[in-house]
């Protein structure tokens, strides 16, 4: 079976993209998407965060929750605004965010790769979680939440995507926040040929944000292959919605600390006890980071600019030389007693769309006590964790821009 393979995509209709593209279904609280969607009867959130069609304080894992989607999913097909491709399609999907552009491919990936590990993890999951993805994929007979994948250096492939670009799109919308989703269908079975070879030809993806969807697609895929005396490989149940990008065109921005206790010190031991493993500087302005190792520290009123020492960098360790691991091996763990970044109450995370002005504004309130500012990490770090079977620390990459729900959803025929 192939690595990627064209699907008939369920999409908007024409002109109708506008009024369902939403946000990802794990970016809102439940509150948030009420609101968002409040005046916009076909907004996706009605499919991928249905407790906002039932009453306050449901349970959003509750059999009706599910139940809900699958109403809702329903009502959307018979409103005629989402329709299905006739026949199997790739999809060029771009996102544009400030100066930012990257343009990706919509498929569906396989499973048996993902379960092999030719596409890639760096995350542990969540059993919770899994679950729930599970049951929306069971109630929906569908996978709505793209997984986002990056490819290695492909420099035929991006002239592929290019290509398939140049034309008036099948969809364009400028969502709230800003950031523009463009689409292109792509029917043509030649060039879908050449894209299906082109993937073929890879060693490797990579997910770079959705583990729990694809965890859920393949508990999926291996519940339905043990029910099917018929199975043949073929089914679309054995692939799961994907978006993939050049690695290279995507943005990992930092992801950043906030601790709400200096674990029984002042500032000033405090700052002592961080200067054993960093050097440590005063700035007069926000201390961004401009490099791996180097990091910014908020105290009340005052940044400073860290540098850990070079003595702490192991060369050939594809997760202990990330930046999240140096700060919590030799700063957050030694220093502040936070050993389970998982499960500890004492640290949040926050990320680096936020900006800096954010982690300034929570300590400077009182709600915390202090906050780290990280480098981001980079594509190649993360494909070297990959690449070498290993995980990730929590909260390691922050990916912008998002995708949005609702552009192509994967129906399991």
């Amino acid at each position: 079976m192939s690595l990627i393979r064209p699907f008939a995509g369920l999409r908007p209709a024409p002109s109708r993209a506008a009024e369902i593209a939403a946000p990802p279904y794990d970016v809102l609280s439940s509150e948030e998407a009420r609101a968002r969607a409040a005046g916009k009867p076909w907004s996706f959130l009605h499919i991928s965060k249905p407790e906002i069609d039932l009453p306050a304080g449901t349970d959003p894992y509750a059999p009706e929750v599910y139940a809900k989607a699958a109403e809702n999913l329903r009502g959307m097909l018979a409103g005629g605004v989402l329709a299905r491709d006739p026949a199997p399609c790739y999809y060029v999907y771009r996102l544009v965010m400030g100066g930012h552009s990257q343009t990706g491919l919509v498929a569906a990936a396989s499973v048996v790769d993902y379960d092999c590990n030719r596409i890639r993890k760096h995350e542990f999951t969540r059993p919770d979680k899994e679950d729930d993805r599970v049951r929306q994929i069971d109630a929906l007979n569908a996978q709505t939440g793209p997984v986002l994948l990056a490819y290695p250096d492909a420099p035929q492939m991006d002239a592929i995507l290019q290509r398939a670009s140049d034309g008036a799109p099948d969809a364009d919308v400028v969502a709230d926040d800003g950031i523009r989703h463009t689409l292109w269908v792509i029917r043509d079975s030649a060039t879908q040929n050449q894209i299906t070879a082109a993937f073929d030809a890879m060693r490797a993806l990579y997910i770079a944000d959705g583990h729990h969807r694809s965890a859920a697609a393949s508990r999926v895929a291996a519940a339905r292959r043990a029910v099917n005396p018929s199975h043949t490989g073929a089914e679309s149940y054995n692939y799961f919605l994907s978006v993939i990008f050049p690695h290279h065109q995507m943005k990992i921005m930092d992801y950043n600390r906030l601790m709400a206790d200096l674990n029984g010190m002042d500032a000033e031991k405090f700052l002592q006890c961080v200067g054993r493993n960093f050097s440590v500087q005063p700035s007069a302005a926000q201390a961004k980071p401009g490099k791996p190792g180097e990091f910014g520290l908020y105290l009340p009123g005052q940044w400073y600019r860290l540098q850990i020492r070079a003595e702490l960098i192991p060369p050939d360790d594809p997760v202990a030389r990330l930046d999240v691991s140096l700060l919590q091996n030799h700063l957050i763990a030694p220093v502040l007693g936070i050993t389970d970044p998982r499960r500890d109450k004492r640290i949040d995370f926050v990320g680096g769309i936020r900006g800096l002005a954010e982690l300034e504004k929570r300590v400077d309130s009182g709600e915390m006590a202090a906050a780290l500012a990280l480098f981001a990490t980079s594509m190649e770090d993360l494909m070297a964790v990959a690449d070498a079977n290993e995980v990730m620390p929590p909260k390691s990459t922050w990916f912008e821009p998002k995708l949005a729900d609702g552009m192509v959803t994967h129906v399991l025929d």
